[in-house]
């Protein structure tokens, strides 16, 4: 079940996708509106996570948009330290509840 990571911080992005891939989740990220739209419009990814620093707007847009592009779950996230840790409670059970369904 492939995951797109949208965060505005690239360094927090990337801790969450090097996790996940630690973690056998096939998972990809951006940091702009533009560049998950572009992905999400490939119809390839199920489960979308939204980081916190995404504003309620483009939060808003984007789950619109990803409900018309095959995505089945769409995680809202704020980040804590340790990041793994936070992403492994946080993050992978509900992917794999997705996968599951």
């Amino acid at each position: 079940m492939r995951t797109l990571v949208l965060g505005r911080t690239p360094a927090r992005v990337a801790a969450v996708l090097a996790t996940l891939r630690a973690d056998g989740f096939d998972a990809e990220g951006v940091s702009t509106d533009d560049e998950a739209r572009e992905l999400l419009r490939t119809g390839e990814f199920e489960v979308l996570i939204i980081g916190g620093g995404v504003g309620p707007g483009s939060r808003a847009e984007i789950k619109e948009f990803a409900a018309g592009h095959r995505v089945r779950r769409v995680i809202d996230g704020a980040l804590s330290e340790p990041f793994d840790a936070y992403v492994r409670r946080e993050f992978e059970p509900l992917i794999r509840e997705a996968a599951a369904g």
